[in-house]
């Protein structure tokens, strides 16, 4: 028992770290185990990083060529990019001639668009995808009484349940001595009611890009204009201050 009392008060005692001897006390803080451990860590990443750049390049193939070993330089242990500060002198004839060319593919791109357009609209024969009329069709009667005994089936000669179809209403002689055509099962109508509408979906987007592309060709032939314009205002200038010059030498002279 009394070992043990021993045992529990060694326990209770503060651990101190040794510190830096007094003829040391010039060289610093006495180096601990965890500092010893970040040393020693960050020693053996650089010699593994070493190590494998030295086996890069060892395995590196001698013929090996890529533009950069001739369009950059090494400067004070830096490579510096030497065709990046370059600037490439553009004249107004290749800037004319970049705007012709944008201005001809926004056109190409755009004339595409409208032949798909008008495909589509052939296939679609303009039908509302939802089977829901967006005009109103406005029906004449000559008095007030025909006007509340108006029944738009029996005008349209149709069932109730057809009037309110844009397309495909068949009268009733038609439907009493014809058949019915097409998918007659539920599942395949709205297989193809969601094809139809998907179909117009895609009809939308694309009238609303050729729009776009519209107005982007706009702005180009605009801005086009402009610096054209710009450009001969500025050579009339430069041809008028030429001339003033040479008729102002031509007096001095004389």
């Amino acid at each position: 028992m009394s070992s043990f009392r021993k045992a529990l008060k060694s326990r209770q005692r503060n651990h101190h770290e040794r510190s830096q001897p007094v003829a040391r006390k010039h060289l610093g803080l006495l180096e601990k185990k965890k500092d010893y451990k970040l040393r020693a860590d960050d020693y053996h990443k650089k010699k593994n990083t070493i190590s494998a750049l030295r086996k890069k390049a060892l395995d590196k193939n001698p013929d090996e060529f890529y533009f950069n070993m001739i369009n950059s330089k090494l400067q004070d242990g830096v490579h510096v990019a030497t065709k990046a500060t370059d600037e490439v002198e553009v004249t107004e004839e290749q800037k004319k001639m970049m705007r012709t060319q944008d201005i001809r593919y926004v056109e190409m791109k755009r004339v595409a668009e409208v032949k798909k357009i008008e495909r589509m609209k052939a296939e679609l024969h303009l039908l509302d995808a939802d089977s829901k009329q967006k005009n109103h069709h406005t029906f004449f009667v000559d008095s007030k009484k025909e006007v509340e005994s108006f029944n738009l089936a029996t005008h349209l000669n149709t069932v109730p349940e057809l009037v309110d179809r844009v397309y495909n209403r068949p009268t009733l002689e038609t439907l009493e001595t014809k058949s019915v055509h097409g998918p007659s099962r539920n599942r395949v109508v709205q297989k193809f009611a969601r094809q139809r509408k998907n179909q117009y979906k895609i009809l939308s987007q694309r009238i609303d890009r050729e729009k776009k592309l519209f107005v982007i060709s706009q702005k180009i032939q605009t801005r086009k204009d402009l610096q054209d314009k710009t450009h001969k205002v500025k050579v009339k200038r430069e041809t008028t201050n030429s001339a003033a010059i040479y008729k102002f030498e031509t007096k001095r002279k004389r």
